[in-house]
């Protein structure tokens, strides 16, 4: 084959990464690439069709990467060169991870990652089991280390991972490392959110803190199974109120302190904290939150429904505001402060099965009230310590930032217990990444010399429209990893974030997730195998993910459809609390036998997966998932409202934007203050991020002669594809449809 090109000031040099350009050419074979003195670039690809694997139908499409390493179809005539000399700039680029970056990377080659797959889906229970091993367990399992049921018409849907091992996750995160000489390693640093506000704790402190906590909490009733309620911004307390609660078997539930009292009320009604976590106040950017009012409304809205909580717990936020501010009631509300510290640091483990829940996490669901996702305890930290190690390809030199907030599942499983399993520095940070400028993430990259970077792809977009020297004015040398979450990053934006942020130097792990999964589900392997920007590569170990059409029957080879997963993995949700049967009839009954995501997706010729992002009525906000319903219903709490229909709008840079169709009572005038009043309604009630990007007044819904609301139609309107819209004869009100494109800019 022909020799890539290379700028001959670079021969010789460590090639950190390389782009190559996708031409086509009869010749599928890559042996090696190399410059002209000899030094191999990619040595680690030397495959040839003869070499594929023995493979079975559980690996056919993760199989590419032996007959063509790059997964790119017909290759010749290579182009190779530095990224950040020629930047990547084609859909079809290719970033290979360097000989250096490989060989020390967890996973080093498409044939070991394949070798492992491979045995994850062909031996589950023996290939988690041997994982599990390495954590602590007061007693291991006694039975199979699996059991499960995905199919609804053989019985209620059951996941069971390590049942009857006993173990604690708080224990596995903090005394384990402790043990193993971690004990003045730092656990957390902290980053106010005005800069020169900082602090830090070592795992032996961070020990001391949550036992303090633990023995609080136990003092003032709470016990193993109980729930607790934490509503704390990022403060190092919060991660703190997590692992104390776990220490004890009490379950969590953080509540993201963006919700409104509406909404924080919601969830203290469905699963009745004994306690409730808070602080008086916090800052984002200069602007002041009162959080303890927040949970004074709720407190009060839940009272309505019969519901009361004995104690609130209340952090003193000095840098946002002094308790003599704070409303207070006695009896109830206590400050940690006065009380916490007093606790001795040493605290016993409660011994819980692996089954055993763990924490609670509300998410927006099709319908008004929101999912209460259960995960459990054993599955759980297995699944998310290996996922952080593998997918960020973990070393204890790290310094790693999430940019998540422990609100979401992210903050649960890679700002928390994934890292702290792992014995990982974490970077917490209070404030917002654009403030006092937009030049603040890179800032604190520099400051703390972090080395891993996991953030949403709405914040990468936010910053891609601000001047570039907001980052160029920082180093930025210490990052040699990337990540992206929360929804599927475009490539325009992926390649920004590599080329710019990461100096053309770091991988980027695009992960697809879930708060139902747990933990990553697709992501590619930093070093293992080439990236396409945009595409979150192949399943992690144990995931069997599969394309199906609307009938259910999985499709092979290049397509798009709906994503689902067939067989269970350890950290997959057990329950949504206090409703099994939504459970099923959400996740397990639209396509039998399988676990469906609510998620579309296409694969490429070469096996790689691009989600598509959502296809039932759940909108992704920045990463947050709101339900369409939940808005709607917001919305038609306001006395003018008489019906509303939303749906999800792309959106330059939060991803999806929500776009409201809202009908008036009779006779009530469109009016600019009547469209603010129902964004503040949907503030009020849920919270600012689920404010309507777009107001859009309809005289009439588009329904068919049943009453169904056409949302195909709306979704058309609201994208402008007005020449899409389609057949609209089976509407009981045709001209409708008329009515609301003449409205649209108004």
């Amino acid at each position: 084959m022909q020799a890539p090109v290379l700028n001959s000031k670079f021969v010789g040099s460590r090639v950190p990464f390389l782009f190559l350009n996708n031409k086509k050419s009869p010749d599928r074979r890559i042996t090696s690439i190399s410059t002209s003195c000899g030094c191999s670039i990619w040595n680690n690809y030397h495959y040839k069709r003869s070499a594929r694997m023995a493979t079975d139908n559980k690996l056919r499409h993760v199989t590419s990467m032996l007959e063509v390493p790059s997964g790119a179809g017909k290759i010749s005539a290579l182009h190779a060169v530095i990224l950040g000399e020629a930047l990547a700039s084609e859909e079809n680029d290719l970033v290979f991870p360097s000989d250096d970056f490989a060989r020390q990377a967890h996973v080093s080659s498409p044939q070991q990652y394949l070798e492992m797959y491979k045995r994850s889906v062909e031996d589950p229970a023996g290939f988690w089991s041997d994982i599990a091993s390495q954590f602590y367990w007061k007693k291991k399992w006694d039975q199979p280390a699996c059991s499960e049921n995905f199919d609804f018409r053989k019985g209620n849907i059951s996941i069971q991972w390590f049942k009857g091992g006993l173990t604690n996750i708080c224990y596995n995160c903090l005394d384990r490392n402790i043990e193993s000489g971690n004990a003045d390693k730092i656990a957390i640093y902290w980053e106010g959110n005005d800069p020169g506000f900082e602090d830090s704790l070592t795992y032996s402190q961070l020990l001391d803190r949550v036992c303090q906590l633990s023995n609080y909490l136990e003092d003032v009733g709470v016990k193993k199974g109980d729930a607790v309620v934490i509503y704390l911004p990022m403060l190092m307390e919060l991660p703190i109120a997590m692992l104390a609660c776990a220490r004890i078997g009490a379950v969590h539930s953080v509540v993201f302190a963006g919700f409104s009292s509406e909404s924080l009320a919601q969830r203290i009604v469905d699963c009745k904290p004994k306690v409730v976590i808070t602080c008086n106040a916090v800052k984002r950017g200069a602007k002041a939150i009162h959080l303890k009012d927040i949970v004074d409304a709720a407190f009060a809205e839940s009272a309505k429904n019969g519901i009361s909580v004995d104690v609130c717990l209340t952090y003193e936020n000095q840098n946002a505001m002094k308790r003599e501010g704070t409303k207070w009631q006695e009896g109830r509300d206590v400050w940690w402060q006065d009380f916490v510290p007093k606790y001795p640091t040493t605290c016993e483990v409660e011994w819980v099965d692996a089954e055993d829940p763990l924490f609670l996490l509300y998410t927006s669901g099709s319908t008004g009230k929101p999912k209460g996702v259960l995960h459990t305890t054993g599955g759980y930290m297995v699944y998310s310590a290996t996922t952080f190690k593998y997918a960020f390809d973990y070393k204890p030199s790290d310094i790693y930032w999430c940019t998540a907030d422990c609100g979401w599942i992210t903050g649960h499983s890679y700002v928390t217990y994934g890292p702290m399993l792992n014995g990982a520095s974490v970077v917490v940070f209070e404030g917002t990444p654009t403030y006092p400028d937009a030049g603040r993430c890179w800032d604190i990259v520099d400051k703390f010399k972090v080395t891993i970077f996991y953030t949403a792809p709405t914040l990468v977009r936010s910053l891609m429209r601000e001047s570039d020297e907001h980052v160029t004015r920082s180093s930025r040398k210490s990052l040699r990893v990337l990540g992206s979450v929360g929804e599927p990053i475009n490539p325009s934006a992926w390649r920004w974030f590599f080329n710019v942020v990461g100096g053309s130097r770091c991988p980027i792990s695009d992960t697809w997730w879930q708060t139902e999964t747990g933990g990553v589900m697709i992501t590619p392997l930093p070093g293992a195998w080439p990236q396409k920007p945009g595409s979150a590569t192949f399943p992690f170990f144990g995931v069997q993910p599969v394309i199906v059409d609307e009938k259910g029957v999985e499709i092979e080879g290049e397509c798009s459809g709906y994503l689902c997963v067939k067989s269970s993995w350890p950290g997959a949700f057990r329950t949504l609390y206090g409703d099994h049967e939504r459970y099923e009839t959400t996740y397990f009954k639209p396509f039998a036998g399988y676990y469906f995501t609510g998620d579309g997706c296409c694969r490429d010729k070469d096996g790689y997966h691009w989600l598509t992002g959502r296809v039932d009525d759940v909108i992704n906000v920045s990463g947050h998932r709101i339900g369409t319903a939940e808005v709607e219903s917001a919305l038609v709490s306001h006395p003018k409202c008489a019906e509303a229909a939303v749906v999800g709008v792309e959106h330059e840079v939060k991803g999806q934007g929500i776009y409201a169709f809202v009908t008036l009572v009779d006779g009530e005038p469109y009016s600019e203050e009547l469209r603010k009043s129902l964004v503040l309604t949907v503030r009020k009630q849920i919270g600012a991020f689920a404010a309507p990007d777009k107001i859009h007044w309809a005289p009439g819904l588009p329904k068919t002669r049943s009453g169904k609301i056409m949302r195909r139609i709306l979704r058309k309107i609201a994208s402008k594809q007005l020449d899409e819209v389609g057949d609209t004869s089976t509407l009981a009100e045709p001209h409708v449809v008329e009515q609301l494109i003449e409205l649209a800019d108004c």
